[in-house]
């Protein structure tokens, strides 16, 4: 076990630290509570290990043969981002009509992970650090895509209570509208390190 303990803390650190999948999930968890957020949390953390086997598969190989795709899936990815952080920034924020609405589903979720670009760092960097511990290639992919399941979730499910934490605590909808805010502003900060690569992909194309 001892072998995997990088792993473990390289997924504990991946997907405990702020990012898009847990600033969703802790909006949804003060917005909407921690039982309709579950088929959010579910859907990172079963799109994040799909995504890790198919590129570990052979969607990285295509990746290397054709770069442009991730050209395209990034401003797919921003658009979203854009289109979440503005959804979640306008919520309702009086306590009745807080509940309304419909938070981020399991399906929308795990697509999401295939245009996420803190998802591609961490699923670009397991495959690429962490491989090598056994004789087939196949099955290391799944072990790790198993390790991503079982340590990455318990992270998000805590992002997501954090938030319902927030939403019991805040009462006036002044704060809420603060609240969301801030939430918003968080997704679109975490946009920048992919609106610089997208920046440079266009002069690169414009040169």
């Amino acid at each position: 076990m001892t072998t995997f303990v990088p792993l473990i803390l390289f997924f504990l650190a991946g997907a405990g630290t702020p990012g898009p999948n847990n600033t969703i999930a802790m909006a949804s968890g003060a917005n909407y509570g921690f039982r309709r957020t579950i088929p959010c949390i579910a859907g990172v953390n079963v799109g994040f290990p799909v995504m890790l086997i198919s590129v570990g598969m052979g969607l990285g190989g295509a990746l290397t043969q054709w770069p442009w795709i991730l050209d395209v899936l990034r401003p797919i990815g921003v658009l979203y981002l854009l289109w979440l952080a503005w959804h979640i920034a306008t919520a309702p924020t009086n306590v009745e009509a807080r509940g309304q609405g419909k938070p981020p589903g399991f399906v929308q979720m795990a697509l999401f992970q295939f245009v996420n670009p803190k998802a591609w760092t961490l699923v670009v960097a397991a495959v690429s650090t962490y491989t090598g511990f056994m004789g087939s290639f196949f099955v290391e992919v799944l072990v790790i895509a198993g390790f991503a399941l079982v340590f990455s979730t318990p992270c998000t499910a805590v992002w997501a209570l954090l938030g319902v934490g927030a939403g019991k605590v805040i009462s006036k909808p002044a704060h809420m509208r603060a609240f969301n805010t801030i939430m918003a502003g968080l997704l679109v900060v975490s946009l920048i390190p992919a609106g610089v690569e997208i920046w440079e992909s266009v002069q690169s194309l414009l040169t």
